[in-house]
């Protein structure tokens, strides 16, 4: 009547430019997958947009080779197929997660991200992610999946902390297409936060404080859940691992 879930149990190998990792891994999708605690983001709760465009917490069966040469940082990741049915069923990405569980490779995950950090106080990166995502599987001797849903993530994000100055911005786009799926439109999931925020910690030295103003729209093929959304807040971190944070928001369909 339960279960037992593991987001990450991975071997890890590595030399100071590349590396290898196996076992249940993050894809490199957006600035909030792979690294989602909570001081690492603005509000009480993770952008909307980091769960139906980027469906953060995404975590799969596989592995990934990564590594960095000079100020750019790439990673490839293959790992297990997304459930087509549920994504359909569901109208987002988030939806067609495994997580793990009875997991397939009919056509392995491909995650390609890379980032630049050669400038101070700046990130910029993006990533591209396929799957050909199987809905009906057969019975013949390769097990093969007879319909599917081609599924496309394109994603771009920047973050910049210095001078005082915090501010983020992600923008992403998932296509959804199927091949042999009886009564089925594609369609396709969009989105984008933005983040400005300014510390004034240090002018009354209480370690970093942040007042901050998101900006954010997000748009699935779910009838009626296209959202434009405003927050503004204040996140207080006494060190850097720890985070006190209160906002307030709306939402406009």
């Amino acid at each position: 009547g339960g279960e037992l879930e593991l987001e990450q149990a991975y071997v890890n190998y590595h030399t100071d430019n590349w590396g290898f990792q196996g076992g249940v891994i993050l894809p490199s999708v957006g600035l909030l997958n792979e690294y989602h605690e909570p001081p690492l983001f603005l509000s009480v709760e993770r952008p909307t947009y980091s769960k139906y465009i980027i469906p953060t917490t995404w975590f799969a069966n596989g592995f990934a080779f990564y590594g960095k040469f000079n100020d750019f940082n790439w990673r490839i990741a293959l790992l297990e197929d997304l459930n087509g049915a549920a994504i359909i069923e569901g109208k987002n990405i988030r939806a067609g997660r495994v997580k793990g569980l009875k997991s397939t490779a009919f056509d392995w995950t491909k995650n390609f991200s890379a980032s630049y950090t050669g400038i101070n106080g700046l990130r910029f990166g993006g990533s591209f992610t396929m799957n050909n995502a199987p809905v009906d599987v057969s019975s013949n001797v390769n097990n093969s999946p007879d319909s599917y849903l081609a599924v496309s993530l394109f994603e771009v994000n920047a973050k910049y902390s210095a001078n005082n100055i915090y501010s983020v911005f992600e923008i992403g786009n998932v296509d959804f297409k199927g091949t042999e799926i009886e009564d089925f439109d594609d369609f396709k999931s969009s989105g984008y936060y933005f983040d400005l925020g300014y510390d004034v910690g240090s002018f009354i030295d209480c370690g970093k404080l942040i007042p901050w103003f998101r900006t954010s729209s997000v748009s699935t093929d779910t009838e009626g859940d296209a959202k434009e959304i405003t927050r503004f807040g204040l996140t207080w971190w006494p060190i850097d691992n720890v985070a006190f944070k209160a906002d307030y928001g709306t939402v406009k369909k």
